[in-house]
């Protein structure tokens, strides 16, 4: 069984023991979130229906706060002379995801 969730302004494809990085959620480590589902498979039952997905729960715990990789902005213009050098790392979250599970039953 696997879900496919919103983290971030993405979608990520999780399963019950996963480990993802997501964007940065402002909590400490060791607490809970929950993931809103878009799409549910269940063996060979998928599920894409809205209204039954409101019903469904992905919930992870948070591990740790880790950086993303290095991205290097470099600004070039020919003949005059100007460079301009800028690095960027974003900071993301590290969270395993530990249940799906539908509320209504």
């Amino acid at each position: 069984m696997y879900a496919i969730v919103k983290a971030g302004g993405r979608q990520e494809k999780v399963a019950v023991g996963d480990t993802v990085f997501v964007d940065r959620i402002d909590a400490a480590p060791g607490s809970t979130v929950t993931f809103p589902a878009v799409l549910v498979v269940d063996g060979d039952a998928v599920t894409s229906d809205p209204k039954v997905l409101s019903g469904v729960k992905v919930t992870g715990e948070i591990v740790s706060e880790v950086k993303g990789p290095k991205i290097n902005i470099l600004r070039y213009k020919a003949k005059t002379g100007y460079r301009r050098r800028q690095g960027f790392r974003s900071k993301n979250t590290r969270v395993k995801i530990t249940a799906i599970n539908n509320v209504r039953s």
